[in-house]
């Protein structure tokens, strides 16, 4: 059995009212655009998953239930206050016990960065995949039984993407 990992980081957060607290900052209206682009990209790519592992965070929050619109089947979500700026020990250790072949994870950077770079076999050709800009999305296919199994550099690049080059 193989899996498939989906990695998206949060789309861009409105820093409109200074005073309102990170963990609330909902998307400003070019990440709420770049949201519905991307799922309508990983609807493209076939990557809908079983499940979606998502922030509590506002703007986590937010680029899930923009994203997950372009869908067309029931997606089961799950939102993790571990995954709020969670480095990639973290986010492996919300992976490991789930009994599905697909998910997708909504989180932060730096910890979506550092986890997308440990895990890929071959880096992307894209420019923009070390930084892992607002709403960068990595799809890989894995050669595991179960996600405890992941490990460096276990994963299959099957597409990545930055707003960007779906927006124009």
């Amino acid at each position: 059995m193989s899996l498939r990992l989906v990695l998206t980081r949060h789309a861009k957060s409105d820093w409109a009212d200074a005073a309102t607290p990170d963990h609330d900052r909902p998307l400003n209206a070019r990440g709420r655009d770049s949201a519905r682009a991307m799922g309508d990209w990983l609807r493209s790519q076939d990557a809908t998953p079983d499940t979606a592992l998502v922030s509590t965070a506002k703007r986590a929050v937010d680029t899930w239930s923009d994203l997950s619109a372009a869908f067309t089947r029931t997606v089961e979500v799950r939102l993790m206050r571990a995954l709020y700026l969670a480095p990639p020990e973290d986010i492996l250790a919300a992976l490991a016990p789930l009994e599905v072949q697909s998910a997708l994870v909504i989180a932060h950077n730096p910890g979506m960065a550092a986890l997308a770079q440990w895990l890929v076999d071959e880096t992307p050709a894209s420019v923009e995949f070390h930084r892992f800009p607002t709403c960068a999305t990595l799809i890989l296919d894995i050669a595991a039984q179960c996600w405890a199994d992941l490990g460096p550099r276990s994963g299959a690049v099957a597409g990545f993407a930055v707003p960007r080059d779906l927006m124009g």
